[in-house]
């Protein structure tokens, strides 16, 4: 299967890269930075370099790839979890315009299938509101949503020990994220409990 990965350089994104490559599919993995393409090629996957926010270069890489699935692992969260607040705005505008614009893409790629990450616990204000706009859009095309619970493991905010429930190891999600490619179109919880 043809994957286009958006969000392939992130902290799902590399492992669920590289377990898509080790089932033998063909993967496509976006990332923002430049700097972050070597990171990408070194998965196995093809780097695209894509700004989710310039829907019409968006569209043209997802259409070059002629991907079977688009899988949405994208969010705007900084690498310090004291600044979660600060990038709220920044996250929730992730979860409306960067969905449209990805969905959009995927539709004119004449992608089947479509998974995309969401999370296991209730966000309050906008950062809720932004999500369920989010899930809505996913579902409505035909989508998976995927509701992760917190991540702890490598390269996340819990390296060293775990946060609250609902959670889930990270590579745990990637790898239980792959089988979703083939899903029905719903929502899936991925969490430890």
């Amino acid at each position: 299967m043809r994957i286009f990965v958006a969000g392939a350089s992130g902290v799902v994104g590399v492992p669920l890269v590289r377990e898509l490559v080790a089932a033998g599919h063909d993967v496509a993995g976006m990332t923002r930075s430049a700097s972050k393409a070597d990171l990408v090629r070194g998965l196995g996957a093809q780097p695209v370099v894509c700004d989710v926010y310039d829907a019409d270069a968006l569209r043209d890489a997802v259409v070059a790839f002629h991907p079977d699935a688009v899988v949405h692992q994208l969010t705007d969260l900084p690498d310090d979890p004291a600044q979660i607040a600060e990038f709220g705005a920044a996250n929730s505008r992730i979860r409306r315009e960067g969905t449209r614009n990805l969905l959009a893409a995927a539709k004119a790629a004449g992608a089947e299938r479509f998974v995309a990450q969401s999370v296991a616990w209730p966000l309050p204000g906008d950062a809720g509101a932004a999500a369920e706009e989010h899930e809505r859009a996913v579902l409505e095309a035909g989508g998976v949503v995927v509701r992760y619970g917190m991540f702890y493991g490598p390269g996340t905010y819990y390296e060293s020990d775990k946060p609250e429930s609902p959670r889930v190891h990270v590579d745990d999600a990637a790898r239980r994220t792959v089988p979703l490619l083939d899903a029905p179109s719903g929502v899936v919880v991925i969490a430890d409990d």
